[in-house]
């Protein structure tokens, strides 16, 4: 399914969101503070027009004094992504709607016992649109997409052994993602709602089948090859929920060979009642995305003492990491604003978007995912912070012309 409208990625999730047991984190253990020596700075003259959303930054021209890498050859298995596979029903409805099934715009929560019906009564009562997605599935399909190696990525995660799951198998492979599912027959392959209203969606996420997977089969021979074979990782946050051991082991692996690990901050509701098993995955992060909403809930969880997204960006990218051989990574996506990169906790950057008229704007599901996957795909290729951007901006302004997280047969994306 689809993603924040700003960006994170991200997606559904179905794990009881109870708020009994927040542990108390040393948050001046973890955090390295920063401000006074931290440099904040524009990549670009350019400044934020309202009318704005999701854009392209090929304009940015910041003077890095950062040196061209060599590309990387990307080959097949380069990029691994685990979550929570979903089929999204995209409809169009009313803000009353929203309300019958106490939901809100711009939000995506797990479905409760009150939602269940919405499912089949958005099949009755609306048009629906049937998109094979989930916040990480989104991302590795639209990398996929612009890398254009066949099957450079690979896909884990826990489907049914029904219609449903063969859509979502052959909707994936259609792009040349490499699918790894472990497929059950205990429930039904996962669903989300995604409606959208006056331009703003809600996601309501039904995990079913992806709430089931088991760890036992990322340890497989065969799954856990593909780990192996793996130099990038990406996994949403939606998928703590599901199976915090699988993360942590890709993670540790990540780590330990000098891998990039990357995850997605993805929910408000994530970093407030399940911030302990964020705090576990976030030492092994290389890169960490999210939204605005996202990293402002997480400052005020955390206690970090300012809600400037700035300084927030630069506290996130100081926070314990286990591979300390390089900085980690922090982007903060704004919807219409700047894009904020911290690269390490004393140099944090604006990237101005390129605006997209709102007229043009047809659904903005999926639009985060979206970013994250076109800053993944230019990363793999050894691309420079800018260049990434400048993929991931050109990502998520074409998907906010689409309906759901799809795109164009053919990828015109150039650095």
């Amino acid at each position: 399914m689809g993603a924040v409208i700003s960006s994170s990625e991200e997606e559904e999730e179905e794990e009881e969101i109870s708020s009994e047991e927040e542990i108390e984190e040393k948050k001046s253990d973890n955090i390295e503070e920063s401000d006074s020596y931290t440099s904040y700075s524009e990549s670009s003259s350019s400044s934020d027009d309202d009318g704005s959303f999701f854009g392209d930054s090929t304009g940015d021209e910041s003077s890095e004094s950062e040196t061209e890498s060599e590309l990387d050859e990307v080959v097949e298995g380069t990029l691994f992504g685990m979550g929570n596979p979903l089929l999204d029903l995209s409809a169009s409805v009313a803000e009353g709607y929203l309300k019958k099934y106490d939901l809100k715009a711009n939000d995506a929560i797990l479905a409760e016992e009150k939602h269940k019906p919405m499912y089949q009564e958005l099949v009755d009562l609306f048009p629906v649109d049937y998109i094979a997605g989930g916040a990480t599935l989104n991302a590795i399909k639209v990398a996929q997409w612009m890398i254009g190696v066949p099957r450079a990525t690979t896909f884990v995660g826990c489907i049914g052994q029904d219609k449903f799951g063969e859509i979502l198998k052959e909707k994936a492979e259609e792009i040349g993602v490499r699918t790894a599912y472990y497929i059950q027959n205990k429930e039904p392959t996962g669903t989300c709602a995604a409606l959208l209203c006056n331009y703003n969606r809600s996601l309501c996420a039904n995990l079913a089948a992806a709430n089931l997977y088991d760890k036992d089969h990322l340890d497989r021979k065969e799954t856990w090859s593909l780990v192996e074979q793996a130099k990038y990782y990406y996994i949403a946050g939606f998928f703590m929920t599901v199976s915090q051991d699988s993360i942590i082991a890709v993670g540790k692996h990540a780590a330990e060979n000098g891998k990039t690990f990357m995850m997605n901050l993805s929910a408000p509701f994530l970093c407030e009642f399940f911030k302990d098993n964020q705090v576990a995955s976030l030492p092994y992060v290389d890169i960490l995305f999210g939204n605005e909403t996202e990293a402002a809930t997480f400052a005020r969880v955390h206690d970090l003492g300012t809600d400037d997204l700035m300084k927030v960006a630069s506290k996130l990218a100081g926070w314990t990491k286990i591979n300390s051989t390089r900085p980690r990574i922090v982007v903060i996506t704004q919807g219409h604003e700047s894009t904020i990169v911290a690269n390490g906790p004393h140099d944090v950057k604006k990237f101005p978007i390129i605006p997209v008229k709102q007229e043009d704007i047809i659904d903005t599901n999926g639009a985060g995912d979206a970013f994250v996957g076109g800053y993944l795909s230019q990363l793999v290729q050894g691309k420079s912070i800018e260049e990434c951007i400048q993929g991931a901006h050109f990502a998520g302004n074409m998907v906010v012309q689409q309906h759901g997280c799809t795109f164009p047969e053919k990828c015109i994306f150039e650095s």
